[in-house]
């Protein structure tokens, strides 16, 4: 599955960079030149739309040379000369991530249609990586910035300001870095699930979440459960920080929590804490609607095949793409307005795994 993401967000991308040819066939600026009889920096002029220093005798030349020879000019050379290019960079934690992809994908539509091509830039989850990939991305002249990391690279924030480019951050903050903001509204994305938990009859409620430290859409989540925790009487809520080298802590955790007799329900707080989830409710012979309740955070294609279907609140990941992508272009307009906060709401979907059935 993983590797289907990643192949898809490749391709993605790929097909929106335009093709090339080998270095061996492509001709060059210096083959044009030679064609037509004048200087490389004669080409460059009439290349960049600077006709009106050339006479209309040089300009025809020129022109036809380009069209014998099948010149294209490169748009990475055209964009160093020229100090920007119609390139938008994207960092991501980890392409992997299917929330990552979908917004991807959103970004990649937008960008297209305001005549931009996206550069993606993948962390593979590493948390301090995120300068670099900064540094890089302007390296090669990119417009502005779309960051979908971790947040944890101090390091960043003096990298985008050095850059000069505008940044738009999506999903989750990075402390000290002054840019516009678009998320999923987390908090009333834990109660829309937890309230649909709470009213299918499942009473003691389990919120599994990657650790929390230092992601603030993770602290986000996790502060609004315990909040809407404090606030309902007769409901027991309790969480679980879940990590990939210790599945079976996740099994123990539902053990003891089923085994005190009360009516057990899980609420995940991603994609990725959901298959955990489907792993040890696997492991051990559970059945979802039966056995233990289920909702979580996140939208998959393989949500309604797990089980009885797993219940989910989809975030609106194209949405957030597309408009991460509109706040930077305004930006890029020269927009001159304090950091703004966009949070979109998300969308229950309700399947059998939060509906309780007999045991």
């Amino acid at each position: 599955m993983a590797a289907r993401w990643l192949y898809d967000s490749l391709k993605l991308v790929s097909a929106s960079m335009p093709p090339s040819s080998s270095s061996a066939t492509r001709a060059t600026i210096a083959d044009v030149a030679a064609r037509a009889g004048v200087s490389k920096s004669t080409v460059s002029r009439f290349l960049n739309r600077r006709d009106e220093l050339l006479t209309p005798d040089i300009a025809s030349r020129v022109e036809s040379a380009v069209k014998a020879l099948g010149y294209s000019p490169s748009p990475m050379a055209q964009a160093l000369s020229r100090g920007h290019s119609r390139l938008i960079g994207l960092v991501v934690a980890d392409v992997t991530n299917p929330f990552s992809v979908a917004v991807l994908r959103g970004a990649e539509k937008a960008c297209k249609e305001a005549g931009y091509l996206l550069m993606l830039s993948n962390l593979g989850d590493g948390g301090v990586r995120e300068r670099d990939a900064i540094e890089a991305l302007a390296s090669y002249q990119v417009a502005g910035l779309i960051l979908n990391t971790m947040g944890r690279d101090e390091a960043a924030v003096s990298a985008a300001a050095r850059s000069g480019r505008p940044v738009v951050l999506v999903d989750r903050r990075h402390p000290g870095m002054q840019a516009d903001f678009v998320s999923l509204d987390n908090a009333g994305a834990v109660q829309m699930a937890a309230a649909h938990l709470l009213e299918s009859g499942w009473r003691d409620l389990l919120y599994v979440t990657e650790p929390v430290a230092g992601v603030s859409s993770r602290r986000e989540r996790a502060a609004a459960f315990r909040a809407l925790a404090n606030g309902r009487a007769g409901m027991k809520a309790h969480v679980f920080e879940s990590t990939p080298d210790k599945p079976d802590a996740l099994v123990a955790a539902l053990t003891e929590h089923k085994g005190r007799g009360r009516r057990l329900a899980v609420l995940a707080s991603n994609s990725v804490t959901t298959l955990r989830v489907a792993h040890a409710v696997a492991a051990l012979g559970w059945e979802f609607g039966r056995d233990l309740g289920f909702a979580g955070i996140d939208e998959t294609e393989w949500a309604p095949l797990v089980g009885p279907g797993l219940t989910t609140v989809a975030q609106p990941t194209d949405a957030l793409g597309r408009l991460a992508t509109a706040c930077l272009l305004e930006r890029m307009d020269g927009l001159d307005v304090p950091p703004r906060q966009i949070l979109l709401n998300g969308q229950l979907v309700a399947r059998r795994s939060s509906m309780r059935t007999a045991s």
